[in-house]
């Protein structure tokens, strides 16, 4: 099964622990709500645990095949797209998994793209909640 397959099976059945090998140690997480990106396996693994609990009625609708141009000298590497609609607090959020992958075939960047501007403050507001449970993010009460 390939990568981008093996995700959305670990996402669809909330199984954290299959997501952990799919990873470069160094992947790289660009975020909707954050401008500087996740990085590093743990970090983007602690960011998928929150979201895991996070959205409600996940589930992903289509998928698209590609290549992404990843140097200057335009070399490109394999990625992938994978559509997801999910609720969060209410709001209906439509998004995309962006994958790009290394020559192993881990994924070395994930692009989470969502809309509309109302889900995106929601998600925002309840994953930081998230990471603050977690120990992820600073509680700016403590």
């Amino acid at each position: 099964m390939e990568t981008a397959a093996r995700f959305r099976a670990a996402v669809e059945t909330r199984d954290l622990a299959a997501l952990t090998e799919l990873f470069t140690e160094d992947v790289r997480l660009y975020s909707p709500v954050k401008f500087i990106p996740f990085e590093g396996r743990p970090a983007v693994l602690g960011l998928l645990g929150v979201l895991l609990r996070t959205f409600e009625d996940f589930r992903y609708v289509g998928r698209l095949d590609g290549a992404a141009e990843t140097s200057s000298d335009g070399e490109e590497a394999p990625s992938q797209i994978l559509i997801f609609r999910a609720t969060v607090e209410g709001k209906e959020i439509h998004g995309m998994d962006l994958f790009q992958f290394d020559g192993a075939g881990l994924i070395k960047e994930l692009t989470v793209m969502v809309r509309p501007m109302s889900a995106v403050q929601a998600l925002g507001a309840a994953v930081l909640k998230g990471l603050q449970a977690d120990g992820l993010a600073p509680d700016p009460t403590t």
